[in-house]
């Protein structure tokens, strides 16, 4: 079996106790809803039956939300990851980065749209900033925290070996830091996915985000839950995708983690 993936006992004992919780909270709406009898309460079947019933619609919308996030997270990824060793490793660059970084984290996403609308209009360009704006920070700080955290050690070896700064970086810092790292890429993940969906809601004219809208606005409640449902399914599938790439590019990592 490839190195660093878990064989499919080892993933069903894992995901076992998830599935059944699932199964469970689903069993339960179902069984409120029809309790209940509100028509504002659709029951977990109706809202599967307005998933089918609308997956031409929600189908496109979702790729090309998906579309955006995976534009944002590489731009993200490539941009931050090299920026956060950088501040991590030299210290009056992060003397100067640290109360930037304080001063712009705190800000919601959505609070910087019409900052973004005066400079990229609406369209996708717009959209993507503001996602990549979401994402850089969990990877920014992972990466700064990983260098950060990097045994010294280890650079008493790389000088040792009179390695060069650049060397030092490729060769040292970012493998050392690539563990801590990949898990800020999950948490932008999760996060990107999120904001793109508001985003949407505020700058476009399609995505999922606005099919949500429209769904809201004609109080079709069952295709509004059917789009969520949707998003909460690729949601889980693109962690669930970075997760293996996570286990498959750190293999040496988990090497001694018992499965």
């Amino acid at each position: 079996m490839t190195a660093g993936m878990a064989s499919p006992t080892v993933l069903l004992r894992r995901a076992g106790p998830a599935l059944v919780l699932l199964a469970a909270v689903l069993l339960g709406w179902e069984l409120t809803a029809r309790a209940l009898g509100n028509p504002n309460v659709p029951t977990f079947g109706a809202v599967l039956r307005a998933l089918a019933g609308n997956a031409a619609v929600i189908g496109p919308a979702l790729l090309q939300t998906l579309r955006r996030v995976l534009i944002a997270l590489a731009l993200a990824i490539v941009t931050m990851v090299p920026l956060g060793i950088l501040i991590g490793r030299i210290r009056w660059l992060g003397d100067l980065a640290d109360p930037v970084i304080d001063l712009l984290r705190p800000l919601p996403p959505p609070a910087i749209v019409p900052l973004v609308m005066l400079f990229a209009g609406t369209g996708d360009a717009a959209k993507i900033t503001v996602i990549v704006y979401t994402a850089a920070f969990p990877i920014l700080i992972h990466a700064i925290d990983g260098i950060r955290g990097t045994h010294p050690l280890l650079h008493t070896v790389s000088r040792s070996l009179r390695l060069s700064r650049r060397e030092a970086l490729w060769h040292v810092d970012l493998p050392a830091t690539l563990p801590v790292v990949m898990t800020g890429i999950r948490l932008a993940v999760a996060a990107a996915l999120l904001v793109a969906v508001t985003a949407e809601m505020l700058l476009s004219s399609d995505g999922i985000g606005v099919y949500l809208l429209r769904s809201q606005e004609t109080f079709r409640i069952a295709d509004g839950l059917a789009g969520i449902v949707a998003i909460a399914a690729v949601g889980w599938a693109v962690n669930a995708a970075f997760l293996q790439l996570d286990r498959r590019l750190l293999h040496w990592h988990y090497a001694t983690t018992a499965e």
